[in-house]
């Protein structure tokens, strides 16, 4: 019987040698310091590929809000950048906490904001690409599962499985926008990105599906149908927003965006590069403004242009010797008056609380008060105003930052260029056929023709 040797793997001399690369090396440097190649660190990332892959053409979108209206025509550059070639800036009319409740009003809105911008950019639009925020929009989480009975999942397995959690998520009266996979499994193997080709016996998709009330979406298709205009995408406003302000990097590790608009805030959760949670408040700028203009019985108008040039969201020590001068309404219409800066501190203050702890309260009762702990990106108008940010620190405990859209040129350089424009900008790349791991997954069915298409399906991002 021969002698049993064993021998190691791997010779104690190359041991010493790799665990020698970890110790301090005597370069007359102060302290732990090593040279760059002494420094363990993961193997080089491949070479940066090409820039995103821009479908052809010219593209155009609409962010209908509840106090502005915006319309951006643009096109995808080979360097990666979205360019702006003209865009529309109006007034919002006949719009109410992001639902149209005057079918005229929001017509003709629509029509300036959009030949604005076709003039600008010197082309017609015939299709557009909105931004979804009417009819109470709600997100929900659904586990759908299908028998494969051990052999490899199919593309039509995969269809399947959506259309199953298409099927759960209907409710009587709303319908389905965005069905967003955010992960497989195969039998007890969870984390698949892919399952296509895996050998199972069962396979589960975990389904994040936005839908929002079926009248208020045909209402706002029938309005773009009166503007002359085809609606081909209807992407939610939190989805836009995030993928606008939010680098890869952020989507991945986790961040929470709010945008605070002027008819509602909007919050979407984003971790491990998808979109986990959407929520609409229907609280805003608007109504910060609402509460100036009854405290210091002035009009909106005068009330806004207080709130955009002396507002804040936090006292300071100068706001109680600075003065203001507004005009009043009412019997003294037209007289001018003044009062502290402290006071419209006062009267500010308590909206943006009220909104960040409603975000906060949201967060917690979706369970996820602890996701995106490392960063909150505040975007829209409202959060331009002075202090909004370290309030949200506090309230929310989290790490905030201010977000603008990113990649984007030719946007008019209006609020600090401008985190009022995060939903369009989003839209934008989104037509534009950017980030299409956050389309929506595709069903077996028949698509339907008319109205329902254009309400629920998208544009697939085909270069």
């Amino acid at each position: 019987m021969n002698d049993l040797v064993v021998t190691e793997k791997e010779p104690p001399r190359k041991r010493r040698r790799r665990s020698r690369a970890l110790l301090p090396v005597n370069t007359g440097r102060s302290g732990h310091e090593r040279p760059e190649e002494h420094i363990l660190s993961l193997p080089p990332a491949d070479e940066p590929a090409i820039p995103r892959g821009w479908r052809f053409g010219t593209f155009g979108v609409l962010d209908i809000g509840s106090t502005k209206m915006t319309c951006l025509i643009g096109r995808g550059e080979a360097d990666g950048s979205l360019r702006v070639l003209g865009y529309g800036w109006r007034r919002s009319r006949g719009i109410r906490n992001g639902n149209i409740v005057d079918l005229r009003e929001a017509e003709q809105a629509i029509r300036a904001t959009v030949g604005q911008a076709e003039d600008a950019a010197d082309r017609r639009l015939d299709t557009i690409a909105v931004n979804l925020s009417c009819g109470h929009p709600e997100s929900r989480l659904f586990n759908a599962r299908m028998p494969i009975g051990g052999r490899e999942v199919s593309d039509t397995d995969m269809a399947r499985v959506v259309s199953e959690g298409q099927a759960r998520a209907y409710t009587e009266g709303r319908t389905v926008i965005h069905t967003l996979p955010i992960g497989y499994a195969v039998d007890d193997t969870y984390g698949i990105v892919d399952p296509r080709g895996q050998v199972c016996e069962q396979l589960t998709a975990r389904l994040h599906v936005v839908d929002s009330a079926t009248a208020a979406v045909r209402t706002l298709d029938s309005v773009l149908t009166r503007a002359e205009l085809k609606m081909t995408s209807l992407v939610s406003s939190s989805l836009a927003s995030g993928l606008s302000v939010l680098d890869a990097d952020e989507r991945e590790l986790g961040a929470t965006v709010v945008d605070m608009g002027g008819g509602t805030t909007s919050l979407a959760v984003f971790g491990e590069g998808m979109l986990l949670h959407t929520a609409f408040l229907p609280v805003g700028g608007l109504h910060v403004t609402r509460d100036l203009a009854g405290m210091l019985s002035t009009s909106l108008d005068e009330a806004e242009r207080l709130k955009t040039k002396y507002g804040a969201a936090e006292l300071s020590s100068e706001d109680s010797s600075e003065l203001v001068t507004l005009q009043k309404i009412g019997e003294n219409a037209g007289s001018l008056t003044t009062v502290s800066r402290a006071r419209l501190v006062s009267a500010i203050r308590p909206r943006i609380e009220e909104t960040l702890e409603l975000v906060r309260d949201r967060l917690d009762d979706a369970g996820f008060g602890r996701t995106g702990r490392e960063r909150v990106v505040l975007t829209g108008g409202a959060s331009l105003l002075d202090g909004v940010g370290p309030m949200a620190a506090r309230i929310l405990d989290r790490p905030v930052r201010l977000g603008r859209p990113l990649g984007i040129v030719g946007l008019p350089e209006i609020g600090a260029n401008s985190a009022g424009f995060s939903t369009a900008s989003g839209l934008l790349a989104w037509a534009a056929g950017a980030d299409r791991g956050f389309h929506d997954a595709d069903s077996p069915e028949p698509r339907p023709n008319g109205m329902l298409k254009r309400l629920v399906h998208f544009i697939r991002g085909r270069a």
